[in-house]
């Protein structure tokens, strides 16, 4: 979104909410804006409890019951007579499950809050704006699951993310997955197989006959199978790795590297981060990752992520105060409301 810079409260600075909604429930972090930029955070609150997902996607009441009383504890203690400018809002499945957010929230952060801009944006978008800020390039967001986001600043190219049944190639739960059909392979017999795998995942699950049992019922199968990724990466690290698990994180991070490349802004001079708890794994991933990126996207620089999800949405919140957001607005990905009248 293009629009005229306009001043803020207070001599041209703004209280801005920036608000990160994941799996371990919400961070929340004021901050103080101006058109240069955002301060670091005045004050910061967390939830430990998930906003719930049903049949009409994310439940804006219950992500407005945890979020309304920590922003107005936030700023009573900060600046009491104040209000915010504005919000930005990213949340995991935001493109696909955020339709009650974007009908609901802008009217209830307004009267809640005062806020009269908003921003309701996926999580893979504050992970690009705290990784690259307002410029081009491409980020990769690995953990539990992997998706990778690129945009020239005129549009945005999406790569995966699509879940660990149909997608999330080289993310923590298709590590896992990959690292327990080895364990399998091994115990029935199979090509394929790996005893070091075995072993661990026996040591993990118990006897591999129950590990059905274990996986099939439950809700959290990505997480638990993204739990036996960090034993792939031990079993192919140290002298003598096993080389099934050195396989499995070598395909890992050509999947990484192709999904980047797909979404690079093609022709631009844009760098590329990689941000999510999956990358401390360490060597076992990010050396053939690091050969992967240079063989398939020679001259493209990878920088260190300046900040994550949180420090982003503070940053498009900020930006969004002065109108002048330059990250481009997309219906699911970065939804951009301005109700000032």
């Amino acid at each position: 979104m293009e629009a005229p810079v306009t001043t803020g409260q207070d001599g041209g600075a703004a209280w801005v909410l920036g608000v990160d909604s994941g799996g371990s429930g919400l961070r929340i972090a004021l901050a103080r804006a101006t058109a240069d930029g955002v301060a670091p955070a005045a004050g910061e609150r967390r939830t430990d409890e998930p906003v719930r997902t049903g049949p009409g996607g994310i439940d804006a009441g219950h992500l407005l019951a945890q979020l309304l009383p920590a922003a107005r504890a936030l700023l009573d203690g900060a600046a009491p007579a104040a209000r915010i400018d504005a919000v930005c809002v990213g949340a995991a499945g935001m493109a696909t499950l955020g339709g009650r957010l974007r009908a609901e929230l802008p009217q209830a952060l307004a009267a809640g809050l005062g806020a009269r801009r908003l921003a309701l944006a996926a999580d893979a978008v504050t992970g690009y704006a705290g990784a690259l800020g307002e410029t081009p390039g491409a980020v990769a967001a690995a953990g539990t699951g992997m998706i990778a986001l690129g945009t020239e600043l005129r549009g945005w190219r999406r790569a995966d993310g699509w879940g660990h049944l149909l997608g999330d190639c080289g993310g923590g739960a298709w590590i896992g997955r990959r690292g327990l059909e080895a364990a399998l392979r091994e115990h029935d017999g199979r090509p394929g197989g790996s005893a070091a795998l075995l072993a661990r995942a026996e040591a993990a699950f118990g006897p591999m006959a129950g590990l059905p049992g274990q996986l099939y019922p439950r809700a959290d199968r990505p997480a638990v199978l993204a739990s036996f990724a960090p034993e792939v990466a031990r079993c192919a690290a140290g002298p003598e790795p096993d080389p099934v698990a050195a396989g499995i994180l070598a395909e890992a991070a050509a999947e990484i590297a192709g999904t980047l490349a797909a979404v690079c802004p093609p022709g631009e001079a844009g760098r590329i981060a990689l941000t999510g708890g999956l990358f401390r794994l360490g060597e076992p991933l990010t050396g053939p990752l690091a050969g992967e990126l240079a063989r398939r996207l020679p001259g493209v620089e990878v920088v260190e992520a300046a900040g994550g999800p949180l420090e982003g949405a503070l940053l498009i919140a900020g930006r969004l105060a002065f109108g002048a957001c330059r990250l481009p607005a997309d219906p699911g990905l970065l939804h951009l409301v301005d109700d000032r009248g």
